[in-house]
């Protein structure tokens, strides 16, 4: 359960980013994600943080 939570708050925070900055960073889902470009690593650590002690 955890690590499903987890990997939906990072897919969701990664596609967040992507359409803040899609000149910066792509990400694109099919059996596995890529990713190309730039990733906020603070945003994303706060995100996986959240999501580790249950937040939304």
């Amino acid at each position: 359960m955890l690590e499903e939570k987890l990997k939906e708050a990072i897919v969701a925070e990664l596609k967040r980013q992507a359409a803040n900055d899609p000149q910066s960073l792509s990400v694109e889902q099919t059996d596995s994600l890529v990713v190309k470009g730039r990733i906020d690593l603070d945003d994303l650590a706060m995100v996986i943080a959240g999501a580790v002690a249950g937040g939304p």
